[in-house]
């Protein structure tokens, strides 16, 4: 290979051809293994080189244990670091609508109206209907829609002493007075 220096960008000649090369390809490409030189002294004169350097400085993770160093082998690890880092994760439809359903059930019992519960929960029923009707593949939903009235007992029975902002309080329910 040889170098044209002072140009504004370096050329190699190879055996295809006259190529030029940008600053960041320059910066990577290292010299030929002069011959008579064993591989591994080449290699470890590399490391030490750049060692000196200090390329290896400041590494990301540097003194720090090697994550899931202790776990079983995954062919997809990859793909899950790379869903963790971004913030995603993935789950067929029928388990994230399970999911989905036990966080609004526990929702449903902090939200202070009955209105705001009854719409949380008829926004939960809308969502089941609409996994049930599409999905195709992954596990079966055997997930059926919320008994509306039920839900709103138990939440009443978890709100005995009703909501006095709520105009819409069902009558016939014990005065807790």
């Amino acid at each position: 290979m040889e170098y044209h220096v002072g140009q504004a960008h370096p050329r190699v000649e190879t055996r295809f051809g006259v190529r030029s090369l940008s600053r960041r390809t320059l910066r990577y490409v290292t010299e030929r293994k002069p011959p008579g030189m064993s591989w591994e002294s080449w290699i470890d004169r590399q490391i030490r080189e750049a060692d000196e350097r200090g390329e290896f400085d400041n590494l990301p993770g540097a003194g720090k244990p090697i994550p899931g160093i202790d776990k079983p082998h995954d062919e997809m690890w990859w793909v899950k670091q790379k869903l963790a880092r971004e913030g995603v994760s993935y789950l067929p439809p029928a388990l994230a609508l399970r999911k989905e359903v036990d966080e609004v059930l526990e929702q449903i019992m902090h939200e202070q109206s009955e209105d705001s519960a009854r719409t949380l929960l008829n926004d939960i029923n809308a969502r089941i209907k609409h996994v049930n009707s599409t999905t195709i593949s992954g596990p079966s939903t055997a997930v059926w829609p919320l008994d509306v009235e039920q839900t709103m007992k138990k939440w009443r029975d978890h709100h005995p002493e009703g909501t006095p902002a709520d105009p819409n309080a069902r009558p016939g329910r014990a005065d807790p007075s």
